[in-house]
């Protein structure tokens, strides 16, 4: 009828809406086999549109009866094929969870895991004028980053994504093989609180089905929303930096990469002024033609022009001129959101783009052998890709606040974490790029089996860039395993709490947490 519209399809019985499946053949489920990285693209049986924790519960009972292997996408960001691989039958496509709310009787804000992070920052802003640190891509969905840490260029000044986690709402799969949703909190009493803490950093695809998070930071009191999540600064400075490669030669780049990294040393202590300013060092391949510097300044501290051009000078200390030119503060002064949305939406590739990422943390700096080893692939003649690079996120300030053990995230007192990798589009050149990216990371930690093993300098990997190759004795010879890279002394703990909340290892992948031995 003309000026109605019609509602969800319901059950026959006219009790709950039938539940949304998409199989073969329908035009639409092209779309929903693969996530960003087109690298994986799956032929699962069926994708279930989950709508609500009920149909969540109701989807997971059903493939566990069928003896069915499934798997969980929010926002599809995964860089290995953890969701869409050929073991999977179905997956459970939880990208239009996204809603946004305040809850009143948790006194906390509750993000839904389809929610995608530039959404977020704008609800949360708009009717609430608070915020979360979380990422820089705009479409990463809350589901899987708010559980493996989650980090952004807020960090430094607020913390981790999962130091304002309150709770979360999780559909596991008991002992009996039923399936149920559980709600753990951060309440120290809370018989469920394991459960929660393995959300702080443990990673996604590992314990259930995560449906909801609640945030509230945890020195927030009073029930005013708009006390209890950092309030982000009104206005921002913006500088870009473009360092052309052709006033670079190696020992110019050595120095560009140790005097960051020096900077951050001498200006990442928690409460320290510094931890104002963030600043994302892009060391892009050649053939992008040049390094690219992003810094970010919380406009509202006193001396930030100030501190925004210390940065700029002690990157540039002691290289040619043509450097130090490039690197004169010029910022742009916006507000915060505008910033945001600019800088989350600006670093994207195009459609069908193809990904490999590895990933470190670093407490001390790299070598003259490190530097002019990652020079040299950056430079290489045999290889030309404007999509592949090196990016350094500053790390410290607020985040080495929390003790390692107090989330499951352990990696605290590190000053960069980085992320080598390679967008590329032609499936025919896939064995190209995975070589130069591989062969990038083997040789800067050739020294420890071709791998960051924690060793005081270096300090693992972040779960949330995962790469499926430290598990495999071909690419980590360091005898190591790969677990200690992304969880260090925390695993024993994660494992436990997989004995407890999934027993029958039903959520499981290439990098999933182990159940433990029969010991």
């Amino acid at each position: 009828m003309a000026g109605t519209s019609a509602g969800p399809a319901r059950a026959a019985d006219g009790g709950a809406p039938a539940p949304i499946v998409v199989t073969p053949g329908e035009g639409r489920y092209d779309d929903m086999t693969s996530g960003y990285n087109k690298r994986w693209i799956g032929t699962p049986d069926q994708i279930r549109v989950i709508r609500s924790t009920a149909e969540a519960v109701t989807a997971v009972q059903e493939l566990v009866d069928g003896g069915r292997r499934f798997s969980v996408r929010s926002g599809g960001g995964c860089f290995e094929n953890f969701v869409y691989n050929p073991e999977i039958e179905a997956v459970l496509d939880l990208s239009t969870l996204d809603e946004v709310s305040y809850d009143e009787r948790r006194r906390a804000f509750a993000v839904q895991p389809g929610a995608i992070l530039l959404n977020v920052y704008d609800t949360l802003l708009h009717k609430w004028g608070v915020t979360l640190p979380a990422g820089l891509c705009y479409s990463v969905g809350m589901g899987g980053h708010a559980c493996g840490g989650g980090y952004g260029l807020m960090s430094r000044q607020l913390g981790l994504v999962v130091d304002h986690l309150y709770a979360v709402e999780v559909v596991v799969v008991g002992a009996d093989g039923k399936a149920r949703a559980v709600v753990a909190t951060a309440e120290p009493d809370d018989p469920n609180h394991d459960l929660w803490w393995a959300h702080t950093g443990g990673g996604g695809g590992n314990f259930g089905v995560v449906t909801r998070y609640w945030f509230r930071s945890p020195d927030a009191t009073g029930d005013d929303p708009r006390t209890l999540l950092p309030q982000p600064p009104s206005h921002v400075l913006l500088n870009i930096a473009a360092i052309p490669w052709s006033a670079v030669d190696e020992a110019d780049f050595g120095r560009l990469l140790r005097n960051f990294i020096g900077w951050l040393g001498d200006h990442s202590t928690p409460g320290a002024p510094e931890n104002a300013l963030s600043s994302l060092f892009g060391l892009n391949q050649a053939a992008a033609g040049v390094l690219t510097l992003i810094t970010q300044v919380d406009a509202t501290v006193a001396g930030a022009e100030d501190i925004l051009a210390d940065h700029l000078a002690a990157i540039g200390e002691g290289t040619a001129e043509g450097i130090r030119k490039a690197l004169v503060a010029a910022p742009t002064k916006a507000t915060w959101g505008q910033v945001t949305r600019f800088i989350s939406t600006s670093n994207y590739a195009a459609p069908a783009v193809r990904v490999k990422a590895k990933s470190a943390y670093l407490k001390g700096n790299f070598t003259t052998e490190q530097a002019a080893t990652i020079h040299r692939h950056l430079t290489s003649a045999d290889y030309s890709n404007p999509g592949a690079s090196l990016i350094i996120f500053p790390y410290g300030g607020q985040i080495a606040a929390v003790a390692p053990d107090a989330t499951a995230i352990p990696q605290r007192d590190s000053l960069v974490k980085m992320q080598y990798q390679a967008w590329w589009t032609d499936p025919a050149e896939d064995d190209t790029h995975l070589a130069w990216v591989r062969g990038m990371y083997k040789e800067v930690y050739a020294a420890t089996g071709g791998v960051p093993v924690p060793d005081g300098t270096w300090d693992g990997c972040y779960i949330n860039y995962v790469d499926a190759d430290m598990a495999d004795p071909a690419h980590n010879t360091s005898g190591v395993p790969w677990s200690t890279f992304y969880y260090k002394d925390n695993y024993p703990r994660l494992r436990r709490i997989k004995a407890r909340w999934d027993p029958h290892n039903v959520f499981h992948h290439a990098l999933s947490v182990e159940p433990p031995t029969g010991d």
